[in-house]
């Protein structure tokens, strides 16, 4: 089974948490899919991810980029995954076709937003159901994560 874990945003945008994530999930070897729902999305992420830090670099690719399986981290707006990823981050909504195959999937979602909560929420039962070690994690006023329940 897959660990399903829900990232509720509520303290730090996307922007300033999915980086530090993908470089511990790079120092742990994995390889890695960001998924989002707009292809336009996809071209923003990868602009974050090189400007992230002066010092630092999180090597990733999109479509067009080429070298597809060799890409540590790969954006996409679909359920692709040419890396043989080990985990997958959903954000922006995105939900998956199957969370099958992967050690851990991470649906990152802003708790302001109705649609990417409800989606969310969606997202949980549909993993649940299909019998994935679901978890739920919650930013405190200093930007930790803290799991609920």
């Amino acid at each position: 089974m897959t660990e399903v874990l829900f990232y509720h945003l509520e303290t730090r945008k996307l922007h300033e948490v999915l980086p530090g994530l993908l470089a511990r999930s790079l120092e742990r070897g994995w390889r890695v899919v960001v998924q989002t729902q707009l292809p336009e999305r996809v071209e923003a992420l990868n602009s974050l991810l090189w400007t992230w830090r002066d010092d630092s670099f999180l090597p990733h690719g999109a479509a067009g980029d080429g070298d597809e399986a060799r890409q540590p981290i790969w954006l996409t707006a679909g359920d692709d995954a040419p890396n043989d990823a080990n985990i997958r981050f959903l954000v922006d909504g995105a939900t998956a076709a199957t969370l099958n195959g992967l050690d851990r999937a991470v649906y990152l979602f802003n708790g302001a937003d109705e649609a990417e909560r409800l989606s969310a929420r969606a997202a949980w039962k549909a993993a649940a159901e299909a019998g994935h070690d679901v978890t739920y994690w919650r930013q405190t006023p200093e930007g930790k994560w803290e799991k609920q329940g």
